[in-house]
């Protein structure tokens, strides 16, 4: 091999040496300092009863899974019980306006396990009820068995994922 073909290999070497650096400082920051959050836009006021709202431009797939669960109301929901992992059969009393989750000590609900970010999601409260958002977390947030990828309503009484953790919003 020529000086310049191993001259051109040493320098390409290098250059994705230093990518991998990158990519692991940018994951490392990320986990420890979180993304920044969306805000949600404010609740538009409630339609007529005579009139039906129009269908929203993207459905969440949650509402489409379960129709018949969807129609119980959260708003009356006061307690988030865990229902699976290590702290299960903890009752937590919902806050008025959220409720933050993930590993940060800062979280309203800590979960401490390799699954979940530092912060994970968050509980809201919205005008017909709790809507679950997801902060851009690694292994996702799902509701009933499907991940949640827009703000989406939470009925009572419907599972709850996040990490090895699952929960309910009950009465």
């Amino acid at each position: 091999m020529g000086e310049l073909t191993l001259l051109v290999l040493r320098i390409g070497f290098l250059v994705l040496l230093w990518a991998f650096v990158f990519a692991i400082v940018y994951a490392l920051r990320s986990d420890l300092f979180g993304q920044r959050v969306r805000r949600m836009p404010a609740p538009a006021a409630a339609p007529p009863a005579q009139t039906r709202p129009a269908a929203p431009v993207a459905a969440p797939r949650a509402a489409a899974v379960a129709p018949s669960r969807a129609r119980s109301s959260s708003l009356d929901a006061t307690r988030l019980v865990i229902v699976g992992g290590a702290k299960e059969g903890l009752e937590i009393d919902l806050p008025t306006e959220q409720l933050s989750i993930g590993r940060s000590g800062e979280s309203g609900l800590v979960i401490r396990d390799d699954y979940t970010s530092t912060h994970h999601a968050r509980l809201l409260k919205w005008a017909d009820g709790w809507v679950i958002q997801d902060l851009d977390s690694t292994n996702g947030t799902f509701l009933d068995g499907t991940r949640v990828i827009v703000p989406t309503h939470v009925p009572l009484n419907t599972p709850v994922k996040i990490g090895t953790t699952s929960f309910e919003l009950r009465r």
